[in-house]
């Protein structure tokens, strides 16, 4: 029987279209928990999207909809009405720091956790959701059974497994080589979906590449440039999972891409923070 008790949920951080106001909202939610100390009345809510160009009612809506999907929940704090971060959503963000403001990378000598799993038939739609969410993490198919992950992966893997109870039905290897019948570069391409991941990274890269600009920013501006570019790039960590260099095609744009998101959260971060802090004073 699948755990769906709400202490073990996990949400996930990329069900919602980059641009959308449901997805910055989120992305501000995130990035932002700190200085908005994991609550926001709806008014906050609204001037912050406001200078993002989402209007009013658009944010509402947003607001309606993270409450449906257990991001948010109702409360009041000092007599004001407005939502709070649920433990759930607190779980997720801090699980997307450690992946979206720090980019990991393999190197050749670094291990891999090999995921097999046996689910009867009668399970196939939590059978369904293993093959999802291991995907969205950066896992990679050897074959309908048997995944394959980078070993710094492992813990959100046994938090999937546990969350969909399925722990009786997965073993799981920590592996130090692999032997394949080509090179393991042919391999990583049957595995993962190369040429999407290749995709998202130019697709980054070409909708932000004013950030290269070293122009000096107000804390607003940082905010207003950084929150659109990080709403975008928050789903590439997840699906690139950071392969060794020998294992990816050359001219790999990840590289690239990761140096602009790395040069304009230098640049943004802080000072948007200390903007958005300003705004609860």
């Amino acid at each position: 029987m699948t755990n769906s008790s709400p202490e073990h949920a996990i949400l996930d951080d990329f069900d919602s279209r980059p641009g959308s106001a449901t997805s910055l909202i989120r992305t501000v939610l995130g990035a932002y928990r700190g200085e908005l100390g994991g609550w926001a009345a709806i008014a906050e809510l609204v001037e912050l999207m406001r200078e993002l160009g989402i209007a009013a009612d658009a944010t509402r809506i947003a607001v309606t909809r993270l409450k449906r999907r257990g991001v948010l929940v109702s409360a009041v704090r000092d007599g004001r009405a407005g939502y709070r971060l649920t433990a759930q959503a607190e779980a997720m963000y801090a699980r997307g720091d450690r992946r979206i403001f720090g980019f990991r990378q393999m190197t050749d000598a670094d291990p891999w956790r090999l995921i097999s799993f046996t689910i009867p038939e009668t399970l196939r739609a939590t059978r369904h959701q293993l093959r999802r969410r291991l995907g969205w993490i950066g896992c990679g198919t050897v074959s309908p059974g048997l995944w394959i992950a980078p070993e710094y992966l492992a813990a959100e893997v046994t938090d999937i497994v546990a969350a969909l109870g399925l722990s009786d039905c997965v073993t799981t290897f920590l592996a130090t080589s692999a032997v394949v019948p080509d090179s393991m570069a042919e391999a990583a391409a049957r595995w993962w979906d190369l040429e999407g991941i290749a995709a998202r990274h130019r697709e980054f890269l070409a909708h932000h590449a004013k950030s290269a600009d070293a122009r000096q920013l107000t804390p607003r501006e940082a905010f207003v440039e950084f929150v659109p570019l990080l709403d975008e790039w928050r789903i590439i960590p997840y699906v690139d999972p950071g392969l060794p260099p020998s294992m990816l095609p050359a001219d790999w744009p990840g590289v690239r891409s990761v140096g602009l998101f790395a040069a304009a959260r230098d640049r943004c971060l802080t000072t948007s923070r200390e903007w958005v802090r300003t705004l609860r004073q």
